[in-house]
């Protein structure tokens, strides 16, 4: 059953009580990169294997997010900065325990290619809070795949 959380600004991203923040190396440009972010959608399950289906929604300011295991979102897209930064707020899902949550991707050049760090910004109750921290290994595992598998799609593209 679909939860609506509670609203967060994107300065949730740096005072949220759990963050979880990874980064690694793309091989493409960081306008590249952030196409395949904010602009490409609903190719992510081609490149991010925990992602079964995704799809804009409201002409590109929010999304829907399907994940492995019958988890879903609905997001509200927060920034998007070409080439920077992409980040959206979580709505709706059908996590228990989530209070609130912001994904943040930031990009940055790194010589020809692009450093990517992403920033998970979560509350929820004790328990949950625990646990996500507790996951903290297989979400980076998770992250490290998703930008082996978007470099590996990306390569070839132009750089700009």
């Amino acid at each position: 059953m679909a939860r609506r959380l509670r609203p967060v600004e994107l300065d949730f991203a740096d005072c949220a009580p759990v963050r979880l923040v990874y980064a690694a190396r793309v091989s493409a440009a960081p306008a590249v990169v952030h196409r395949a972010l904010a602009e490409e959608v609903s190719d992510t399950p081609a490149w991010f294997s925990s992602v079964v289906a995704a799809r804009p929604l409201d002409g590109g300011a929010g999304r829907e997010v399907r994940l492995r295991g019958g988890v879903f979102f609905r997001e509200t897209i927060m920034a998007k900065d070409p080439g920077e930064r992409y980040a959206y707020r979580i709505d709706e899902t059908n996590t228990p325990g989530v209070a609130a949550m912001l994904e943040d991707w930031r990009l940055t050049p790194d010589g020809s290619g692009t450093r990517v760090r992403w920033t998970m910004a979560i509350d929820g109750p004790a328990l949950f809070r625990l646990t996500m921290r507790a996951a903290r290994p297989g979400i980076g595992q998770s992250f490290r795949g998703a930008m082996r598998g978007l470099d590996r799609r990306l390569a070839g593209r132009a750089t700009t």
